[in-house]
């Protein structure tokens, strides 16, 4: 079986520009993209450890998102902002509802 040179594609969102008053909903989704990532880990039977051990299925990231080292947390925040730069590069937007 031949495989086929991956080249990714993303949508390119260079110009723009996530504005101040969702900087926080930002955050709130960088949080949850951890939750599900973790929540996800521990069904497939993950537990913290000091040390990632895939054999053992051991994670050091298995902690609240507070807890992560700030490089742990980048990588969930650059998930977030580019999911918010996609969206509103599609031309959709985003507004919180007043109660």
């Amino acid at each position: 079986m031949s495989k086929t040179v991956y080249s990714p594609k993303p949508i390119n969102t260079d110009d723009i520009k996530v504005p101040a008053d969702l900087l926080e909903l930002a955050e709130t989704l960088s949080r949850n993209v951890h939750e599900n990532w973790a929540l996800e880990r521990i069904r497939q039977g993950w537990q913290y450890g000091p040390q990632r051990d895939d054999t053992n299925k051991l994670h050091p990231c298995l902690v609240p998102y507070e807890e992560l080292p700030e490089h742990e947390k980048v990588l969930d925040r650059n998930t977030a902002m580019e999911t918010l730069k996609v969206i509103l590069s599609l031309g959709y937007s985003i507004n919180k509802q007043t109660e």
